[in-house]
Parts: structure tokens; sequence; C-alpha cells
């Protein structure tokens, strides 16, 4: 079949004879182009074209036509499958002009069918001296020297040289390129998003609070300490001016210490709650990046991965816990999740790809996940067993494999593990330090299992959303009422992040087996979840708080369902992926080849959806004035009334001048606070003016408006003549001095 259409476009090219007598035909006009003169260089030079074979034949006889195309016809398969089998019925000399140009081939063949090498010799160079000049035509016309434009004189001493850039513009250059950098979008967009899915945390952020003022008061105070002791005293950082006069009393509670640089700038209340109210903006746009991070390092898309950051930082259960920034400020684990996996060269989708393996990035991975451990062990111990779990099987796996693969992990890469590893366990065990000093001193801060059961959701709690849900919170009003602890129980993910994650055990980019982990992995952590609601919690949590060490402090399980969240995340990240591939494959089918409106829509949608349903309606109280005298007044020092909640704006006061003071808010009431309390309800009197002057207390500092109905209610009523304390009026506060 070959053969006859070589055939064919021989008799159809129409040979005519040159004036000089050569026999080569001039160029053709043919619908392939494939003659000498046309084309490319490298297109002339293959030679082996079906329709440019007969053109350089020159003038023959009507017999070696005839006789030229049956030989084509019963040669044309084999010049099809390469030159060299025709150049064997050739002569030595007409192989190598054969090697070297096309031209030559063709007229050797018709110098063999002539009957005469010398002839075809002729042919061949008459074909070949043609061939140079198409080129050099082509070569004019490329340079501008051709005859549609005028030589350029110039171009006989060389090319062009490039232009070279200067400073200023290589500057402006790279910094274009980072502008549109993808991880510089997703930064901005991160950004951008959490200043609007948490308003109006910024509409007054020096005056307001997100949610209510009593533990975002604890955790402002915490910041502003943690700088505040850094940059004067560190030695004393666990010794707060807190629960005077209790010792490490900075680990009473999660220490957001991580946090401690943003502590460092500004003084006072203000300035603490608006460091709070940017810190917990900042922490929302960390989670969704990191998530973002993770899901892309995995191997999903940009959609996909935008919805795995968007249902981790905005899913509807964790607009319960506003009040908690160390909760919020979950971004570092799976930031450190996508470095690690990304120096490592491991992927979900892909695979183990040794050649993208990086030894800085597995070490920044580790540095960043020693900063979330540093924000508090809440997550963060949970966060370091996960770590020390993925240690433990990545060494049997360089155990199994060894012998396989040589140095499965790099010497760098293991190099980098190795000092990350260390330099995690290291910042572990010197936060661990403190917390058990305190569980040493005060047994009861120990949870129970009793405890635990308290804060246990049932299984309805996976579908029901707090009042904070601006979608879901007036319809869900019935379903909180049933729960025990609601704040803790309303633990909905997001019934969109439910369908998407169904959707993705089905129609994924990831593996069959992956989903099966993934789905594992949803199922295990919903389990720790419900705590001792789950079969009473004695193949679930009961293990992990009878056995790991730390674990007994935990008193939320709830707060496992920060791993659900991110697990069924990845889940509806794959299926999106393959959604927007889908999609990608019809519109390539389109004219022109451009996905129209209605499908760059569609691959939004889920998006959209995860973000709508994350909207808020929490409550931002104004923060209550600093009294007057916590700026004046020395410590040590008690502020009455005082209770778990009343302290904690106390202690936002005092970030003036940090005063020693009794007063302090944490997860547990050290027995000397309680006691304090218990001896100052008759106040002022003989015995608790004596009892507060044996621990040192200086001042008692009455707020008159807070009285009424706590038990210090008519204090301000009992005469202290006899008692030597003295007794001033300082702006609304009463101040006794002893």
């Amino acid at each position: 079949m070959t053969a006859e259409k070589s055939g064919t476009t021989g008799r159809r090219s129409g040979a005519e004879t040159r004036a000089d007598g050569t026999g080569a035909k001039n160029p053709p006009d043919d619908a392939a182009g494939a003659g000498p003169g046309s084309g490319s260089p490298d297109e002339r030079a293959s030679g082996a074209d079906s329709s440019g074979e007969d053109d350089t034949a020159g003038t023959v006889t009507s017999a070696a036509k005839a006789k030229r195309t049956r030989k084509a016809r019963r040669t044309g398969a084999a010049k099809a499958a390469g030159a060299a089998s025709t150049a064997d019925k050739t002569s030595t000399a007409d192989k190598a002009e054969a090697g070297t140009e096309a031209g030559t081939e063709a007229g050797t063949e018709a110098g063999t069918e002539a009957g005469t090498e010398a002839e075809a010799r002729d042919r061949a160079d008459a074909a070949k001296k043609d061939g140079d000049a198409a080129e050099k035509s082509d070569a004019a016309k490329q340079d501008g020297t051709g005859d549609d434009e005028p030589a350029d004189p110039w171009s006989a001493f060389g090319p062009a040289p490039e232009p070279v850039l200067g400073r200023p513009r290589r500057a402006v250059r790279a910094v274009g390129r980072f502008l549109v950098h993808e991880w510089t979008l997703a930064v901005v967009a991160a950004l951008a998003l959490a200043a609007a899915m948490t308003w109006p945390t910024l509409r007054y952020p020096r005056h307001t609070l997100p949610q209510d003022y009593w533990d975002p008061s604890l955790q402002a105070w915490q910041m502003a300490w943690s700088g505040h002791i850094l940059r004067t005293n560190p030695a004393q950082l666990w010794h707060s001016n807190t629960f005077y006069p209790e010792n490490w009393s900075f680990a009473f509670s999660d220490t957001l210490l991580g946090y401690a640089p943003a502590g460092l700038i500004g003084v006072g209340p203000e300035h603490a709650v608006l460091r709070y109210n940017i810190m917990f903006v900042l922490a929302h746009a960390l989670a969704a990046f990191g998530a973002y991070a993770l899901a892309r390092q995995l191997g999903a898309g940009r959609i996909g991965g935008a919805v795995a950051g968007a249902s981790f930082a905005y899913a509807p259960w964790l607009l319960a816990q506003a009040g908690h920034l160390h909760i919020i400020s979950n971004g570092g684990i799976p930031l450190a999740l996508a470095m690690l996996a990304r120096g490592h060269g491991w992927s979900l989708r892909y695979g183990y790809r040794p050649r993208r393996r990086h030894a800085g990035w597995a070490f920044a991975g580790w540095l960043v996940a020693a900063w979330q451990l540093s924000l508090g062990f809440g997550i963060g111990l949970p966060f370091a067993y996960m770590l020390a779990g993925v240690v433990l099987v990545s060494v049997v796996l360089w155990f199994v494999r060894r012998r396989k693969v040589k140095r499965p992990f790099g010497r760098r890469l293991f190099l980098a593990d190795v000092l990350g590893g260390l330099v995690f366990a290291a910042v572990g065990a010197a936060l661990a330090v403190p917390y058990f000093k305190v569980a040493e001193l005060h047994p009861n801060a120990e949870r129970t299992i009793g405890d635990i059961g308290l804060y246990s959701p049932p299984a309805s709690g996976f579908f029901t959303a707090p009042a904070e849900s601006r979608v879901w919170g007036g319809l869900h009003e019935g379903a909180r009422a049933v729960l025990p602890w609601h704040p803790e129980m309303t633990l909905l993910p997001g019934f969109v992040l439910y369908a998407l994650a169904a959707g993705g055990l089905f129609f994924s980019v990831w593996r069959v087996r992956h989903r099966i982990f993934l789905l594992a992995g949803v199922l295990v952590t919903m389990a720790l979840a419900m705590g001792t609601r789950f079969f009473g919690g004695r193949f679930t949590y009961v293990p992990l708080f009878d056995y790991l060490p730390g674990w007994s402090g935990l008193r939320t399980p709830g707060r496992m369902m920060l791993w659900t969240t991110l697990l069924l995340g990845l889940l509806a990240a794959g299926a999106v992926t393959a959604f927007c591939m889908r999609v990608r494959e019809l519109a390539a089918e389109r004219v022109p080849p451009w996905p129209g409106p209605w499908l760059r829509l569609a691959t939004l949608l889920p998006l959209v959806l995860v973000l709508v349903e994350g909207l808020n309606a929490t409550p931002q109280p104004v923060v209550p004035r600093q009294p007057a005298a916590l700026r004046t007044v020395d410590g040590p020092m008690l502020v009455l009334p005082s209770s778990q909640n009343l302290d904690q704006p106390v202690m936002l006061w005092s970030t003036d001048r940090f005063q020693p003071m009794v007063n302090g808010g944490s997860g547990f009431t050290p027995r000397s606070q309680a006691r304090i309390r218990e001896a100052t309800v008759s106040f002022p009197d003989y015995a608790s003016v004596d009892y507060l002057r044996q621990i040192g207390v200086k001042n008692v500092v009455v707020l008159r408006d807070e009285l009424e109905g706590t038990p210090w209610e008519g204090m301000l009523d009992r005469p202290v003549d006899a008692l030597g304390v003295a007794r001033e009026q300082v702006g609304e506060a009463v101040v006794f001095r002893l």
C-alpha cells in the first residue's frame, strides 16, 4: 500500500527538465511540501519521504520511469523501515552519499536504475547542489536576508548577542515570579480568607474578644507574660505573677509559649487583646495553608487542596472552640506533615520518589512540629505520639528494605531525621518537666476516668453543630439541649465534608488501599473522640489513658476530632481532584478547548459549600475595662471577688506591671488558692487579715461592681478601725492596705 502511494506521488509530481541538462527537476509544489527546498533542514536531511524520492531523477527515458515505478512498488516497504536496507542494493560510493544527504540517496537510486554508476554519481551531485541551494534559501529567509527583506550587512560578523538585564530588571523579574508563585498566592488567599471568615474579630481588635472574655483573657495574658519574662528574667518563666504564692504556675494550663515572640511587642491590656485577635486570625490562616500544603504534597489538585484547607480550618465544630486559642492553633500539624513528606520524597498519589528527597525540608518539618508542640500539649501530645508511630514504622521499613534498596532514606536525610527528631524530643522533654512538677505538687490536677466520662460525647455529637454556627446553630438547638456539656460535644465537621469524603471512597485520585486507610483513620479517631462512650473506652481511650505518659492530663476526648477532620478533608480532596480532572477532559472536547463559565463554577462549588457551612455567628463581647487600681497597687495582692471566671480578666489587667497576685484561672484550682478564697469570705475581719499577712499579701483590691451575688457581697459595710488596715477609694475599686 505504501509503495503504491509512493509511485503515484512520483508520477503526480511532474518532473521537469532543467536548462543545464543535469536532469534534476525544479522543486515541486505538492501538498505535502516534502521536496528539496521545502520544510526545515532536518526534514530535508531525513530523506525518507514517499513523495520526494522520484523528484531528483531528472530527465530519464520512459522505460527508466516505468522501471523506477516498478522498483518503488517492490521496495517501498523496505525503504519505509529504514535507509539501511535500501543502501545494501547500491554501490559502496552510493552508500556513503546516502548516509550524508537525502538528495544524494534519491540521485543514487535514479543512477542505479539507469544502469551506469557514473551517471548516478553525476545526478547525485546535482541533486545535492540543489538541496544545498534550497537550504541556503531557507536560511536566508530565516535570517531576514531573503528576497522579502533587505540583508543585514552586520549578520556576517555573527548573531546579535542576548540582551543583558541589569540588577533592577532582574530584581523586578524575580519579584514578579515570586508574587505569582502558587505558594505566595496560597498564603495571601489564606490570610484574606481568615480575615473574612473570622469577621468581626478585626472590627474592634483592641476592645473585643471572640466568644467570651474568660479563657481568651487567660490566653492573652499567657502571650503577654511569656514575652515580658523572656525580655526581663527568662529564668523565672514558669513562675508567673499569678496564683501567688504557688510556683510553676505558668504550667497550670497550656502556655502558648510558641507565640512568645509576639508577646515581646506591646505592653498592657489593650495590646494584649490586640495581640490575641491578630494571632486568632493568623491561626486560622495557618490551619488553612497547612492543610492545603499537605493535600498538595500528597497529590491533590489546587481546588482539592483548597477544599482540604478550608474544611480543616473552618469546620463547624471548631466554632465552639473559638475561645480556646490553643485548639485553634493547629496549623503546624498539617504543615509539619507536609514538610516531612516533601523531605522524604513521598506522596500518597505517586508513592516514594527518591529523587525528590530533600533533607532540608525534612529538618524544617521537625522544627515546625517542635513549634506546634510548644503551643500546648492539649493537641500537641497526640501529635507527638503520632510522629513517634511514624518514626517506628519508618525504622521497621528501613531494616526490611536495606538489603533490597541501598540506603532507602539516604545518608543526609537520615541525619536530618535524627537531628530533627532530637530537637523535637528535647523541646518536648523541656516542656514536660514543669507539667510533671505540677502533677507532683498538685495531685488534684490529674484527671480521672470519671472526669473523662463527663466530657465524652455521644455519637449524635458528630452530627450536631455548636450555637456559633450561622448555618446550623439555630436548627440544632434541640439536639444540643440533650448533650451534657455541649461546648465540647458538638463535633459536626460539616455535612458537605461528610458527603465529599463519602464520594471520595468511590471516585478519587487516591488508590483504593489509601482510601481504605483514610477511612480506617476516620473511624479510629472518631472512636477515640467518643472517650468512654464507645464501649466504655476499654479498647480505645482507656488504654491510652492508663499507659501513655501525659495522656491522663487530657480531659476532653472530643478534641481528637481534629484528626478526623483532617482525614475527611484528604478524602474530600481526592474526590474533588478527580472531579476537576474529569471537567478538564470534558473541556478538552470543546471547541475551543477551554472550560466555559458553568464548568469553572462547577469545580469551585465544593469549596464554596464548605466555606458557607463554616460561617460563624460568634459573639464578640467587650472586654471589661481595667480598674485604675490595677495600674498603681503593688503586689502581692488579692482581687475580690475571686473565682475561676472572674480571675481570668484580672490576669489580663495585670499585664501593665505583672504584680504578684493570688488570682488566677486554669484547668484546676490549687488548694492554696481555694483556702485563700474560703478564708477571705469574712474579710475584713481579724482572722482573714491575719491569714493574708502570714502568706505575704500586702493589698486587697475590692471591685465594687462585681460583688453582687458573690460570697463577698456586703463586705464593704464591715468596719476596719481595729484591724490596723488602711482603706482607700481608687476609682471604682476599694483598696485595703494590710
